[in-house]
């Protein structure tokens, strides 16, 4: 089944490796990249350019004008992967790949009659390579505890920027704007879990820890959104339960 992985993309000229992606289409032949710049200021949309000239039929290029945040780049891509209709299956990945296009790729196998939903989840075990900063860390610890218990789900990471979904869900998980632009992750499990119910939604749902995740310390959200996250989290909660 042919896959399509969403990139968004701000100011991220610096990190941008052509042969990086143009090495892993060539050997997956079936997969496609939309790049979704989120109103870079910098080389980014020059790259982006550059890139869908070299490689028109794989790689797909949004252009957006303003920034409005990952949760709407995110979206816009998304969205234009299902209309192509091609696509069976469609994920979005963060732009640093802390998780790789290859692991994301080996994740959407996962994707079946019955596996309409898989998500990445950064568990650190014996067998794995999984390096965060301690402090992220632990805030993000509090945050997915937090989570969870407000979605009553069992769920390990909502968070970690590498999910894959049956193109049927894109709809239902996309289709209206969300309230936050960071916690959006946890819009697409309160839409999905709403919308299909919750035996459903775990029935048809796979969290797969990573192999390998690296923590690039290069994040775009600024330090004073803590002080804001738990204010989107009671807007969140207070909308969808």
């Amino acid at each position: 089944m042919n896959l399509g992985i969403v990139i968004p993309c701000f100011n991220e000229s610096n990190r941008l490796v052509e042969s990086v992606f143009k090495n892993f289409l060539k050997k997956k032949q079936k997969t496609s990249i939309c790049f979704v710049n989120d109103g870079s200021t910098d080389k980014t949309f020059f790259l982006l350019k550059k890139f869908h000239l070299n490689h028109p039929s794989r790689i797909h290029v949004i252009n957006l004008k303003e920034n409005r945040g990952k949760a709407n780049a995110v979206k816009k891509g998304m969205i234009f992967f299902f209309k192509q209709k091609k696509y069976k299956k469609i994920a979005f990945l963060d732009a640093d790949l802390s998780t790789s296009l290859d692991e994301c790729y080996e994740l959407s196998k996962k994707i079946n009659s019955k596996t309409k939903f898989v998500f990445a989840s950064r568990v650190k075990k014996l067998d794995n390579n999984i390096k965060r900063y301690w402090y992220r860390f632990i805030v993000g610890r509090i945050l997915a505890t937090f989570i969870s218990s407000m979605l009553n789900l069992s769920i390990y990471d909502t968070q970690c920027g590498c999910k894959i979904f049956k193109s049927e869900l894109t709809p239902v998980a996309f289709n209206k704007p969300f309230l936050s632009q960071w916690l959006f992750d946890v819009e697409i499990f309160y839409r999905l879990k709403n919308h299909f119910g919750t035996s459903n939604l775990i029935d048809f749902s796979n969290e797969s820890p990573l192999k390998s995740w690296i923590d690039t310390g290069d994040s775009k959200i600024k330090l004073s959104y803590a002080f804001w996250v738990w204010l989107d989290l009671i807007k969140i909660y207070k909308f969808y339960r």
